[in-house]
């Protein structure tokens, strides 16, 4: 785009976009190849965001970008409810026998993550005939208005949106950093049993198996065997939300895999589709089959194209073992990552499986410091590295790079986190 500038083009966005449509950098994409992007410039840049977590194949996978390809020479939209298609019951069938537990399973295609969970709720709704939903502080589930009820932070998701939906309720997510044990959550959720909701009125128990937004914490294993428990007890139903964990990102196609239990339900998107919009839900087929018949769907779910690119990025996944690759990766970032933190006390912790890993960063009075963590982000970004920053208290630095990222260019990389570590800890 030559003679375009990413000041130009940032003043039309400010004349022409909802404010509300946050920015991360001001740095507008051209093109993409990998692990690189190159902005309107010309300049390139090591993409640590992986478009939150999306293209965990890279930019434009070959093998995606084929299927795609050979997609849009038959036909890019019919409706499924209308005219459906093979390739669509295919991936169905992979995604079944994919997903954590040992029973019968059904899926059901839609097109955005909160869409997925959404779809989630109204099948647990349906199934249990109750109307209540758990769900933890710190968590997100998206911008809908029952996915932000779920989601737990207010800032900025629902600040100034009314009120949210009815019968949502949050307990603590166990953060050991924080104070917070699993014993505390699990007491949490039975003091709410005690206080304020009966267990038979609860339709769902819903959690990420690491936290996205809220930090890039995993789910303790006793949590996870507590939930199930619970459940069981109650007949609630689980739902494991995969959206940014799901497709190899933490060294197994699911999050899930690292437990010894099963959700019901598990709602996944992002990675699922290598960088088109694709999101489902695959659980237990007497669940996945409560609702009535035109009670689930939408016009654009399940899109030709997505479907197509969705059963070449499990092709990917498998023939290039990435889910043995984003243990790789991970390991080599939490070595470099401890070296740094041998000279920089303000890191003070390095978390996450596969290559979902996370830094955090405090005050040297141990106060956590999103200021830290925005900096880091921010003088990366000076040395064209994209950055992420997340959690809470905002402090936290995720690292979602594409888990085909070529070695030099991971090599590259860790040398500019470094670097960008060591020049904000002089600064402040």
């Amino acid at each position: 785009m030559t003679g375009t500038t990413n000041a130009d083009v940032a003043k039309r966005r400010d004349g022409a976009i909802a404010r509300g449509v946050g920015m991360m950098t001001q740095v507008y994409a051209d093109r993409a190849e990998n692990s690189e992007v190159w902005d309107v410039e010309g300049n390139r840049y090591i993409d640590f965001a992986g478009g939150i977590a999306v293209v965990n194949t890279g930019h434009r996978h070959p093998k995606v970008m084929a299927a795609v390809e050979e997609q849009l020479g038959r036909f890019t939209h019919t409706c499924h409810q209308v005219l459906p298609y093979e390739n669509y019951i295919r991936l169905g069938e992979r995604l079944n026998a994919a997903v954590p537990g040992d029973f019968e399973k059904k899926t059901i295609f839609v097109t955005t993550g909160a869409e997925a969970v959404e779809n989630a709720v109204k099948m647990a709704r349906a199934a249990t005939g109750r109307p209540a939903v758990i769900a933890f502080g710190g968590g997100f589930h998206g911008r809908t208005f029952m996915g932000m009820s779920l989601t737990g932070k207010v800032q900025p998701y629902k600040a100034g949106f009314g009120t949210m939906m009815p019968d949502v309720y949050h307990v603590p997510f166990p953060i050991d950093l924080h104070g917070v044990s699993t014993e505390d959550a699990m007491k949490a959720i039975n003091a709410l049993f005690k206080s304020d909701l009966d267990p038979g009125r609860v339709a769902a128990i819903i959690l990420e198996p690491v936290q996205g937004e809220g930090g890039f914490y995993p789910a303790p294993a006793e949590l996870m065997r507590g939930l199930r428990a619970l459940c069981d007890e109650h007949g609630i139903v689980m739902i494991a939300d995969e959206v940014q964990t799901g497709f190899a990102r933490t060294g197994h196609i699911f999050a899930m895999e690292h437990y010894d239990v099963a959700a019901d339900l598990t709602t996944m998107a992002k990675g699922l589709a290598g960088g088109l919009p694709l999101a489902a839900v695959t659980g237990k087929a007497e669940i996945m089959d409560a609702a009535n018949p035109g009670g689930l769907g939408g016009t654009y779910g399940g899109n030709p194209l997505g479907i197509a690119a969705a059963n070449a990025v499990l092709d990917v996944i498998e023939e290039e073992d990435l889910c043995a690759r984003a243990n790789e990766l991970g390991s080599r970032l939490k070595q470099r990552l401890e070296a740094i933190r041998a000279e920089v006390p303000e890191l003070v912790d390095i978390r996450g499986p596969g290559f979902m890993i996370a830094a955090e960063f405090n005050t040297k009075d141990g106060v956590p410091s999103a200021d830290f963590a925005n900096a880091v982000r921010a003088e990366a970004l000076t040395r064209n590295l994209i950055l992420l920053t997340c959690g809470t208290y905002g402090n936290v630095v995720r690292f979602l790079a594409p888990i085909t990222i070529q070695d030099e260019v991971m090599g590259e990389a860790m040398d500019i986190l470094e670097a960008s570590i060591k020049a904000v800890q002089a600064k402040l």
